[in-house]
């Protein structure tokens, strides 16, 4: 029996994950410093050196690589850090503390610039709106997964809406005075707020 070795189908693997965060990089650096609507797909090809076709080969559109820069690695590592949290946090907590966690790799100044060109046309905010819904699909399934008792489903949901809208309200605040102080401050603020009115009695 012939015994295949997987090297080289890594090697390819590897090759074309470093070939996709190369033009992923160069767009987002077109992007911030000519403007998204100024940047062609041939500037962003021979910046990174490919051709046009092997742009299409990893991407279908400019777009793309915004969303890709807003989606790469996130849900996949807010449900590492959700995952490594200690067994007797409750969700709420876990979920604040990945966050926070997640939150010390930001690059400030590129993050401002990107949101920047997401919010520089309609259709960029409605696509930046959408990838925040997956965000919530995907925390929501790492909260089931964590704790999966059926009775904490609903309860595991709203955690997940509530948790993104915090946090989205805490980079906003953050962009807002431009990035100057730590975003733990503001994630730490948010999720105050958010436990103290859902401590609120309902009237």
């Amino acid at each position: 029996m012939e015994i295949v070795s997987s090297k080289p189908s890594g090697l390819r693997a590897r090759k074309r994950q470093e070939t996709l965060e190369r033009i992923a990089e160069t767009g987002l650096k077109l992007f911030s410093r000519n403007g998204y609507e100024a940047t062609t797909l041939d500037a962003i090809a021979e910046a990174a050196g490919i051709s046009r076709r092997t742009f299409f080969y990893y991407f279908k559109s400019k777009e793309e690589i915004l969303l890709d820069w807003q989606m790469r690695g996130f849900s996949v590592s807010l449900h590492k850090a959700i995952l490594a949290q200690p067994s007797n946090k409750v969700p709420v907590d876990a979920v604040r503390d990945a966050m926070l966690t997640l939150s010390a790799g930001f690059r400030t100044q590129e993050f401002i610039s990107i949101d920047r060109v997401l919010r520089s046309s309609e259709t960029l905010r409605v696509r930046k709106q959408a990838t925040y819904g997956l965000h919530e699909q995907a925390l929501y399934a790492t909260l089931v997964e964590r704790w999966p008792s059926p009775d904490r489903s609903t309860p595991l949901r709203l955690l997940a809406m509530a948790s993104l809208g915090a946090m989205r309200l805490a980079i906003e605040d953050w962009i807002q005075v431009g990035g100057d102080q730590p975003l733990d401050s503001f994630l730490h603020a948010a999720f105050d707020g958010l436990a103290a009115e859902f401590c609120q009695p309902l009237r």
